[in-house]
């Protein structure tokens, strides 16, 4: 299994299949973090480890984690959706987007099953860094008037770039201080400089407790991958 190969065409999967289904920010950013931040970097050692007797694994295919991809989804969707999509809905997407296998609805639940075994069955969703950063774009939104030039749409874009990268979602194992980073990456790149008045590092310094060197050299790695040359 090649983590480092393997990674970037899955978290494209991910965000291509929230997309296609339609689900919610935050359905979608706690399946990126089940899936890119805890199931994909633990599965070689859980495989190693010979926990696994399911037909799934091994070997590991890119058939394989593209189910685990949607098992991730599907997951997040039963924690925060009050009419959780069906795994007949995922397996419709399956047939039609995972070409080089089948799978049943029983592979599914196999899927999920083994799934929630690499998780080690711990699939808390308060620590999502999407959920700190909706509630300071939200509080910002409300003391600066300048936070109206700044669009959640534009913090999440910002978080997609994050996630397609290895070494820089390694920053959302500090989902206090991404979000309060992102947020003031935002403020940088979409607010006019003339209307730079707002104290923005004090703010989220003031906010979050969040040291504001610690959020500047972020906020520096952040502009430097977001902004960098294709």
């Amino acid at each position: 299994m090649e983590c480092g190969c393997e990674r970037l065409p899955m978290v494209e999967f991910l965000m291509e299949s929230a997309q296609h289904l339609q689900v919610s920010p935050i359905v979608k950013y706690s399946a990126l973090s089940f899936f890119a931040d805890r199931f994909f970097p633990s599965l070689p050692h859980f495989i190693n480890a010979g926990h696994s007797s399911s037909c799934l694994l091994p070997p590991v295919t890119q058939s394989t984690l593209q189910l685990f991809v949607l098992i991730s989804l599907w997951t997040s969707s039963k924690i925060h959706d009050s009419r959780p999509l069906s795994v007949t809905c995922f397996k419709s997407l399956a047939d039609a987007s995972i070409k080089e296998q089948h799978f049943t609805s029983r592979n599914f639940l196999e899927a999920e099953v083994v799934f929630m075994q690499v998780l080690n069955f711990e699939i808390g969703t308060t620590n999502i860094a999407f959920l700190f950063l909706e509630d300071l774009w939200i509080q910002f939104n409300g003391v600066a008037k300048v936070g109206a030039l700044i669009s959640i749409e534009t913090c999440m874009e910002i978080m997609d770039l994050l996630y397609e990268k290895e070494e820089m979602s390694i920053l959302f194992r500090s989902p206090h201080s991404i979000a309060a980073s992102i947020l003031v990456a935002s403020y940088v790149m979409t607010v006019p400089k003339q209307k730079w008045e707002f104290p923005v590092l004090a703010w989220v310094n003031f906010v979050t407790s969040c040291k504001e060197q610690d959020i500047l050299k972020m906020v520096t790695k952040i502009l430097k991958h977001v902004l960098e040359p294709s």
